[in-house]
């Protein structure tokens, strides 16, 4: 899979690319592509973003910049989604997340400040995700949930097994994992559930399938 990042700081991205996840991954299942919106702006000294139409605070991430971009790393078409992230567009949930994984190739678009030309959003992005009904300084934060999230769905990402039964899989019908416990097994007098320590495995499942959410 290939995942194509367009953003202003490429460089916030290199924490994220040296830990699990994604470096678990990466250069095998993930191939990461960082591109700076200011390597391929049409306007003077580096600009890429410019006050609103109609007044107000803030900058706006400007559509011929983003044009710009996106066709000099594709040419006349993108060769999967692109999708622009975005409070207004719909919810990042779990069930999204595994049909991007299910992706050959995608573009995520990120921006900062007051977002972009509403443009971008409707003619050059093919969809907008949300992370969530508030607003941040720095679209790459959202990007780094997404491509972290549809990181840890691909093969050899995670510990075998060790996302089969959690939050939101398939195995646990859409619900929040089961309470985790470990030692000691009574600290300050919140003890683990004694099924857990039965060593009965048959009760242990079923215990836990009774605490999904």
């Amino acid at each position: 899979m290939r995942i194509d990042v367009f953003t202003l700081v490429p460089h916030a991205f290199a924490w994220l690319t040296e830990q699990r996840p994604v470096a678990g991954v990466l250069g095998e299942e993930l191939e990461l592509r960082l591109f700076n919106y200011r390597d391929s702006t049409p306007l003077r000294a580096g600009q890429v973003d410019d006050e609103p139409y109609g007044g107000g605070a803030g900058m706006v991430l400007r559509v011929d910049v983003v044009a710009a971009a996106l066709e000099a790393v594709y040419g006349a078409e993108p060769p999967g989604p692109v999708i622009a992230l975005s409070p207004k567009g719909r919810q990042l949930t779990q069930e999204v997340v595994e049909e991007l994984a299910e992706l050959p190739a995608l573009a995520l678009l990120s921006s900062r400040f007051e977002g972009f030309d509403e443009r971008i959003v409707e003619h050059l992005a093919t969809d907008a995700i949300s992370v969530g009904p508030y607003v941040l300084s720095n679209g790459d934060l959202p990007a780094m949930i997404v491509l972290d999230a549809v990181a840890r769905r691909l093969p050899g990402a995670l510990a075998e097994g060790s996302g089969e039964l959690e939050s939101f899989s398939a195995e646990l019908g859409g619900g929040l994992e089961y309470p985790h416990y470990t030692r000691p097994a009574d600290f300050r007098g919140w003890s683990v559930p004694d099924v857990l320590r039965s060593g009965d495995h048959a009760r242990v499942e079923a215990w836990r399938r009774e605490q999904v959410r």
